[in-house]
């Protein structure tokens, strides 16, 4: 990814980066992210483990326990509430 550079000129002759700071951060990230070698594989570790949390374990074990058993909003909203104060 390339991003375009805007410069301007300043009196001692050096070159000033006129960047927003979003272009700033997203850079740095992208080159440090290009240049990891154990980062990488541990950055996919990260993302499978965190697929696997939601949405494996959503299917089958969060499955729609509210919307099975109750037709409306305030049903459920009732049903939340004496939960709540029960416990």
């Amino acid at each position: 990814m390339y991003l375009k550079f805007v410069y301007c000129k300043k009196k001692d002759g050096m070159v000033l980066n006129k960047k927003s700071w979003f272009h700033k951060v997203l850079h740095f990230y992208v080159d440090g992210f290009r240049s990891m070698t154990v980062g990488k594989t541990l950055w996919l570790i990260i993302f499978i483990k965190v697929f696997i949390m939601f949405a494996i374990l959503k299917v089958f074990f969060f499955k729609g326990f509210l919307s099975e058993r109750y037709d409306n909003d305030k049903d459920k909203s009732i049903h939340v509430l004496e939960e709540l104060i029960s416990r």
